[in-house]
């Protein structure tokens, strides 16, 4: 095999592939363009990777495309999963908008900046005061549904393999789950129905490497979001797993080609499954 990466933490221990710097790119032509897979390139890199070179990419297109902004993200939970996706509302920061969104959610509400993680850009809308701070940070209103709930469930997925599931308790501050805001990992019995939703999201979007957050009210699970690039400080067996789950992912993808070995269609080759 012969891989490249632009992100050498991320892939230490990975054999046969050459490391470069994102800036490396235009320098690095002919290589990238030779190799099976390009590894973790920066946002910017992907049109000039896909397009420009043909080049096979790892995390997918779809990966970085949805998981880049919260908004087509959640568009697409939509539409695939519209019953598991918390009551969300988009609209420009107009001051009509403003007012509408305001007296059409049940109060609290959540309210999110389009780009961003860890926890950060998340707010609960308790008051008008809350409400208006929130629209002194955005062009774009994006306004959710409060969950009642003390807890979720972040399910890691690789290629087409689910390689952990774990809850993650709120944090002493309140509201927050994430682990950057104090959230607290439990690994305990993880409820079927968050794993499937996981799995369902990322079969249907062709989603090959990412961190859900599900919640569950009841027996019901809710998606919020994921992220593409997430941290592993809950998964047990940490970079081993995660490294050991992309290899044997991209050399299964990597199939060969040519008269003595035709591709099968793609409904054979796409599985998905759980690890242990």
């Amino acid at each position: 095999m012969a891989w490249i990466s632009f992100d050498i933490f991320r892939t230490l221990g990975f054999n046969d592939t050459k490391q470069l710097k994102p800036e490396q790119i235009f320098k690095h032509r002919e290589e990238i363009s030779a190799a099976d897979w390009v590894l973790y390139p920066e946002y910017w890199q992907l049109n000039a990777l896909i397009y420009g070179l043909k080049a096979r990419v790892f995390p997918s297109q779809a990966s970085y495309l949805l998981g880049h902004n919260k908004i087509e993200m959640t568009r697409a939970f939509e539409m695939v999963a519209p019953g598991n996706t918390p009551h969300t509302e988009i609209r420009a920061n107009t001051p009509s908008n403003a007012e509408e969104l305001w007296e059409l959610m049940l109060h609290p509400f959540v309210a999110k900046l389009p780009k961003a993680s860890q926890g950060s850009g998340v707010w609960l809308i308790k008051s008008r005061a809350d409400w208006r701070a929130y629209l002194e940070k955005t062009d774009v209103l994006y306004v959710q549904e409060y969950l009642p709930i003390n807890r979720d469930i972040r399910v890691v997925i690789i290629g087409d393999t689910v390689v952990s599931a774990y809850w993650r308790l709120q944090s002493d501050q309140g509201f927050y789950n994430n682990v950057a805001k104090g959230g607290v990992i439990e690994q305990s019995a993880v409820p079927a129905q968050a794993v499937n939703l996981a799995l369902h999201l990322a079969q249907t979007l062709d989603i090959d490497h990412a961190g859900f957050d599900i919640a569950m009210v009841g027996d019901h699970p809710y998606v919020f979001e994921f992220n593409r690039l997430f941290g592993n400080q809950g998964i047990e067996g940490g970079e081993q797993k995660i490294r050991e789950a992309i290899v044997d992912y991209l050399l299964r993808k990597q199939e060969p080609t040519g008269p003595n070995f035709p591709k099968a269609p793609a409904s054979g080759r796409k599985r998905l499954r759980r690890v242990a």
